[in-house]
């Protein structure tokens, strides 16, 4: 039955939260019936897009991306107010009754909650996965190559994907680009009122930016490579000038620049689907990225040598291209071949990306190298240190930094969410979103710190003790990893203070900034320490340079784009962080009471959450109080979703 309630506009004009996510509207949680003001998950009367002059009333049917997607169904909720007819259901890429406008919403529409949560979920799973397939990358190499001077070679050469992938998938792309398509999803619902499919293809905002943005970066990307591949020597002189044999370094270099070109293309997809809440392929990359790195070295390294470690990184970059490839084709489009000469030429120039423009690329870019820099610091300075060194700090970072990218995951589904409500005047929505990431990232974060630094000798010996890595080598590379999980919670808030920064339409130089801030300290800090206390010294000061520009930048967003309660949040950090100190210090002294270093290490995955935990509640910590209640409902609802499917099966029986 219709609900024919009228539905009365907001006071002001704002793009809801729900539909800036994507295409897709949302309904209201828990009713089925159009609400009668703004609230959360409520269809609201006017979108603005960027340079629009005012509120554009936005369409009645607006476009829906395919049906391959993970999320709510494709269906739409209503734009303004209906005195006519009941509309009819319409029908859904699979052929499904989907809500139309005025229509009370089913079970084929998620909330905007519940799409967040399973969106999350079904990332940190890819995420967590292509952590696991990265260290079996990692113990693959340190089996075959040991930490010496091929290992350094290679991972040398690594310094170039590592740096592209910052740049063109984590950082730069995402923070450009998402907020690039989330506008033009915007202007593209706002559009099609009194167009025919063919008319509105034609004019399609979402295809003018791929048409005007992806031919012209792949042009510039295969540029970029194809003079990394010839300068490779200077590369290498520039990277780690103190390397006795360079010759290896610069073929690895020359294999991994090709990621300059797949790193790109990759991330530009990634940015696009996340855009139209495509979360699945964009989550699965890293995933296909190792896969490719490990067979390569399987397959190839009793002929290459190390050489066979560059050549995968180069095939997993291809992988990444090829496993999003089919969902960008279906969401987004390459866009029709006569679109340019189709659509007015006012619509083109409206639709042309703003970020090609100086003032817009620049202070992303600036803050992706500043942030990619610590790494060339490091191996700059520990270059000049006995072989194994670069190796030691390798292999600390990336197990180090496992909680910290998990716990960013929360921040990379609800940055499109963070955009659109930025793009739609909604900056208290925007906050409260921004606190609640923070607060999840931040616990998530300090746990994973606590059970990296206390257990570090036991986690390095399961993974990497083996074949050419030595028990001096665990002991090393354990201790450098201690020193790096203090810079952890440093690193997770820039990745999730920095989103907002670059939600607004014409991106803040106060990140690169601050970002540039911390990585002097770095630089200042790595060059007095290292001749001191060697590789401890650099990872020291990269926590100092991290922990610097994230501090900068949890006291300037509240000043410059959302006025977060900067002083409650950093209280809340600090009980978690006394929390995270006690935990710590358990895992320390407990780990070595128990000489096998696998039954100690899983012994601390239940000691050490249950001592953050109780101290935690001990500090009243909210985040942590409040995890029973949230745990309890997420059993509740997977529980009923259990049933449902039960007795789903039960009747197609």
């Amino acid at each position: 039955m219709t609900d024919t309630t009228p539905w009365r506009r907001p006071a002001a004009p704002a793009t809801d939260v729900a539909a800036a996510a994507g295409p897709a509207a949302v309904p209201a949680e828990g009713t089925g019936h159009r609400p009668t003001g703004p609230g959360p998950g409520a269809a609201r009367a006017a979108v603005a897009g960027p340079g629009a002059g005012g509120p554009v009333p936005a369409a009645p049917d607006a476009a829906r991306p395919g049906a391959a997607r993970l999320g709510p169904g494709a269906g739409g909720s209503g734009a303004g107010r209906r005195t006519g007819p009941p509309v009819p259901a319409r029908r859904g890429p699979a052929g499904q009754p989907q809500p139309g406008p005025g229509r009370p919403s089913g079970s084929g529409t998620a909330p905007l909650g519940k799409f967040l949560a399973k969106a999350a979920a079904v990332t940190a799973g890819l995420t967590a996965a292509g952590a696991l397939f990265g260290l079996v990358r990692d113990q693959t190499i340190a089996h075959l190559f040991g930490a010496g001077h091929d290992s350094d070679a290679f991972l040398i050469s690594w310094t170039v994907p590592e740096m592209a992938s910052t740049l063109l998938i984590e950082d730069a792309m995402a923070l450009l680009m998402v907020p690039a398509f989330s506008h033009a999803l915007a202007r593209r619902a706002a559009s099609r009122a009194g167009l025919t499919r063919k008319e509105a293809r034609a004019a399609d905002p979402v295809r003018l930016l791929v048409g005007a943005t992806l031919p012209r970066l792949m042009v510039f990307l295969a540029a970029v490579a194809s003079v990394l591949v010839v300068a490779a020597p200077l590369v290498v002189g520039v990277l780690a000038p103190g390397l006795p044999d360079p010759e290896l370094a610069v073929q690895c270099t020359r294999m991994t620049a090709l990621t300059v070109l797949t790193f790109g293309i990759a991330g530009y997809f990634s940015a696009a689907l996340r855009a139209h809440r495509s979360f699945l392929p964009p989550a699965a990359i890293y995933v296909s990225y190792n896969v490719g790195i490990i067979g390569t070295m399987v397959a190839l390294h009793t002929l290459w040598g190390v050489r066979a470690a560059a050549a995968g990184v180069a095939v997993g970059g291809l992988l990444m291209v090829l496993v999003q490839l089919p969902a960008f084709i279906r969401n987004v489009g390459f866009g029709p071949p006569r679109a340019k000469r189709a659509a007015p030429r006012s619509q083109r120039d409206r639709d042309r990306p703003t970020l090609i423009a100086f003032g817009v690329i620049a202070p992303v870019i600036s803050f992706a190298v500043f942030r990619q820099s610590q790494v060339l610091v490091e191996r700059f300075l520990a270059a000049s240190l006995p072989p194994g060194a670069i190796s030691h700090l390798n292999y600390a970072q990336k197990v180090a930094q496992m909680p910290m990218v998990l716990s960013l995951m929360i921040c990379t589904v609800t940055f499109p969410v963070v955009a659109q409500a930025m793009a739609g005047g909604e900056r208290e929505k925007a906050r409260r979103r921004v606190e609640q990431d923070l607060a999840l990232a931040s616990l998530a974060v300090l746990l994973g710190m606590a059970l990296v630094i206390g257990y570090a000798p036991q986690i390095i010996e399961v993974l990497f003790e083996r074949g050419a890595f030595t028990h001096q080598d665990t002991l090393t590379t354990a201790s450098v990893m201690r020193v790096y999980g203090l810079g952890l919670l440093g690193h997770c808030l820039v990745g999730a203070l920095s989103r907002p920064f670059f939600s607004t339409a014409r991106p803040t130089w106060f990140p690169a900034l601050a970002m540039g801030a911390g990585l002097l300290v770095n630089i200042a800090a790595g060059a007095l320490f290292v001749g001191w206390w060697g590789t401890y010294g650099i990872a020291a000061a990269n926590a100092a340079g991290i922990t610097a520009a994230a501090a900068l930048l949890l006291t300037g967003i509240g000043s410059r784009i959302i006025a977060i309660q900067a002083r409650r949040v950093a209280v809340s950090i600090g009980r978690l962080a006394v929390a995270a100190a006690s935990a710590c210090a358990t895992g320390w002294l407990a780990g070595p009471m128990i000489p096998d270093p696998l039954l100690s290490a899983a012994l601390g995955c239940l000691l050490v959450p249950a001592m953050f935990g109780a101290t935690g509640m001990a500090m009243r910590a909210l985040e942590i109080t409040a995890l029973p209640g949230q745990i309890a409902q997420l059993a509740a609802q997977t529980a009923t979703r259990i049933t449902q499917l039960t007795q789903r099966f039960r009747n197609a029986r």
